[in-house]
């Protein structure tokens, strides 16, 4: 199993949601509204938020936990989805995952997910 995570730009994400919606065998994601930078450090982008000296930018996370056998397919259609040209478009990693389990019916492994 593996823990994807992608931050991406919030306007993309209704494109990104619809299309994991297609992935057959996914089986959900988490999102969380998070802030961040890059390398260019939010300078001249109008969205950019200011605390305590320090500019971020808005993101939004999206975490799932999937079989190893549909890393890919997950991956590309982020990446795909998310996509704008521009900079900043995010970035998405590939965690391993030892185990799950599922709190209502006590599974544990891959059946968790």
């Amino acid at each position: 199993m593996k823990q994807i995570q992608a931050y991406i730009k919030p306007h993309k994400l209704s494109a990104v949601t619809r299309a994991l919606h297609q992935v057959e065998g996914m089986t959900g994601v988490s999102v969380l509204d998070v802030k961040g930078f890059g390398r260019g450090r939010a300078k001249d982008v109008p969205q950019r938020i200011t605390e305590d000296l320090v500019d971020y930018l808005p993101y939004v996370k999206i975490e799932t936990v999937c079989p190893d056998a549909l890393v890919d397919e997950i991956f590309e259609t982020i990446c795909r989805e998310a996509h704008t040209g521009l900079r900043g478009d995010g970035k998405i990693y590939v965690l391993p995952v030892e185990d799950a389990g599922r709190i209502s019916t006590g599974e544990r492994g891959e059946a968790a997910v």
